[in-house]
């Protein structure tokens, strides 16, 4: 039979704009329907604003700093609303890039909810219905707020992008990348800022060295990070919110926010009763191509809950039309990926932790914890943290683990490294650059466990 399209993508996010874009030019004709604005959560309401907020934020301490090095400057004020603005501005200017390329690719848009309806059939929330050969489901996570007495009045990740003021006082509950991002930024802002995590160390599975430095140098900086900590109830009170936690104790915030995870975005899509299987999250299961139970229907980038990272859903979508439309079978490779973390300070990691790669063979544990060159005559006493896991037996460096100022931008590189299967050796042979923190990378010549 004949279909409208050879392809029809639901999400306009990260995962779903590439494969659009790519599968027509192949020549398919592509049709994809967003609800709300293109770019997802990456762009509109995820990495791309955060990090203008971290950006903002790391003002503070730069100004702090400045006079150790000759600079006189005046008492600096922030204004949430003048940030804000610009935020948008620039939210709104990658979002238009967005549908514009879109359109120079020939993908037909259609800016409204759909769902499956078959398993070639997607009905608009217009009751338009389209068919197509191939459907790609990339529709994302969405943030998960637990129910407990006053819940209601907590935020998500998501309202934080559009607070109108900038609250005096915040609670953030959660240990993950998005509530210590969050904390670190309101901090720094000037926000007094507590975070509540249920657990024993803020960010589960980053290497426990690496963790340790981090939350004892948020806490350094002004953060009161309280582990082993929850909400017990929330409750409006005259002039913010009163916050009772586990053991009794209370106190008000103006504002508290809930990063206490994500949960892939399916509900009411129609899936399960057209026979795409979900797994206990509600993600969309897949194989090793991103297909799912029905031959037709393919998912990609958080909604399949793999790895929720923007790079990661793009190359699950270029994998995802190789494999349907360039007749190449693709497995998007998911081994040894580079993160960064934009906590104050700031992560990078790639391979494995410490912990991981001592259940797995020998291991080599080579580290430095030192002040770096920018924080002496600031007068500042936060540390970096390098630390390198080798292999005894093949020498090969296992796991690269980042802690501090440009962290992000150094671990890209490390993971080169990594990726090409670089020894120990190899790192040793590199000359340093010097003088920079980077070269603490290939100057460490003793394991120290």
């Amino acid at each position: 039979m004949g279909y409208d399209y050879d392809l029809f993508v639901i999400g306009g996010g990260s995962g779903g704009v590439r494969a659009s874009r790519v599968a027509s030019q192949t020549g398919a004709k592509v049709g994809l329907a967003e609800e709300f604005r293109y770019g997802g959560t990456c762009v509109i309401r995820g990495c791309v604003p955060k990090k203008l907020m971290v950006y903002a934020s790391q003002f503070s301490e730069l100004f702090e700093g400045a006079a150790g090095f000759g600079w006189n400057v005046g008492e600096p004020s922030f204004n949430w609303a003048q940030f804000m603005a610009a935020k948008d501005a620039e939210i709104a200017r990658l979002e238009g890039i967005y549908s514009k390329n879109l359109k120079i690719a020939g993908v037909t848009l259609y800016d409204a909810r759909a769902i499956v309806t078959g398993p070639h059939e997607v009905t608009l929330a217009s009751d338009k219905v389209i068919t197509a050969k191939t459907i790609l489901i990339a529709t994302g996570g969405w943030p998960f707020i637990p129910d407990f007495p006053g819940s209601e009045l907590a935020i998500s990740s998501n309202e934080i992008f559009e607070l109108k003021e900038q609250p005096k006082r915040v609670l953030i509950v959660g240990g993950g990348y998005i509530a210590s991002e969050f904390a670190g930024i309101f901090n720094a802002m000037g926000t007094q800022t507590t975070q509540f995590y249920r657990s024993e160390q803020i960010l589960r599975g980053f290497d426990n060295e690496v963790r340790d430095h981090v939350a004892n140098e948020m806490r350094s900086k002004g953060v009161d990070l309280q582990v082993n900590m929850n909400v017990t109830s929330l409750k409006n009170v005259k002039g913010g919110i009163k916050v009772v936690q586990e053991g009794g104790g209370q106190f008000e915030v103006d504002q508290v926010i809930y990063a206490t995870g994500r949960i892939p975005n399916t509900a009411g899509l129609g899936l399960e009763d057209v026979g795409v299987e979900l797994g206990e999250k509600g993600e969309v299961k897949v194989d090793q191509y991103s297909g799912t139970s029905l031959p037709s229907i393919y998912a990609v980038g958080d909604v399949t809950d793999r790895l929720a990272l923007t790079p990661v859903a793009i190359r699950e979508g270029m994998a995802f039309v190789e494999t349907v439309f360039n007749d190449n079978p693709t497995a998007p490779d998911h081994d040894l990926i580079a993160t960064a973390v934009f906590t104050q300070p700031e992560i990078g990691a790639v391979g494995l932790s410490e912990e991981e790669a001592r259940k797995l063979e020998e291991i080599e544990v080579y580290a430095s914890v030192f002040r770096p060159m920018q924080h002496i005559l600031a007068g500042k006493d936060e540390k970096m943290l390098m630390k390198l896991i080798v292999s005894k037996g093949s020498r090969k460096v296992l796991g690269c683990h980042i802690v501090g100022q440009g962290a992000g931008e150094m671990i890209q590189l490390a993971g080169i490294a990594l990726k090409v299967g670089a020894t120990k050796e190899d790192f040793d042979r590199t000359v340093a650059v010097h003088p920079t923190a980077a070269e603490e990378l290939v100057t460490m010549s003793t394991p120290i466990r």
